[in-house]
């Protein structure tokens, strides 16, 4: 499922850009993603919509995320940290935190692979039409162990 997302990710610039959910299942398709693979992402992409729909109004604050203890096991110590790390930032805002904690719980493995989550948040961006910060671009993307320091 997370093949498909980098691949609409990196291939429309934005969700309505996609064609509709029959051509787009055709188009994934034919470039090779199987079946099932793609209905778990087009449905995994319906939920961050409506997400997206439901955190809209929402006002960003300053309080402090306690995690649910469902939360903690789907999510993880090193997801959850890198989740305070992009907000510590000002990078996540109180509502795509929690859009992006929404869709991870929405994911059937416990904990959450960090490469996984980072995808998720990439998604949560590109569901708002924003685009990431450059230095975020390349956290999200960028192996740690692949990092050149300066």
């Amino acid at each position: 499922m997370f093949d498909v997302l980098v691949y609409l990710y990196e291939n429309y610039w934005r969700p309505d850009a996609c064609p509709d959910h029959r051509q787009l299942s055709r188009k994934l398709s034919a470039v090779g993603f199987e079946n099932e693979e793609i209905e778990d992402a087009l449905t995994w992409l319906a939920g961050l919509a409506t997400a997206a729909e439901s955190h809209s109004g929402e006002q960003s604050t300053r309080g402090m995320r306690v995690y649910s203890p469902a939360e903690q096991d789907r999510l993880g110590a090193e997801s959850i940290g890198f989740v305070s790390f992009l907000e510590s930032a000002g990078v996540l805002r109180a509502p795509m935190r929690e859009m992006v904690i929404d869709r991870a719980m929405d994911i059937a493995v416990s904990p959450l692979p960090l490469e996984d989550l980072k995808i998720i948040v990439l998604m949560v961006f590109w569901s708002l039409g924003e685009e990431p910060d450059a230095l975020i671009l390349d956290e999200l993307f960028v192996e740690t162990e692949d990092r050149l320091i300066h």
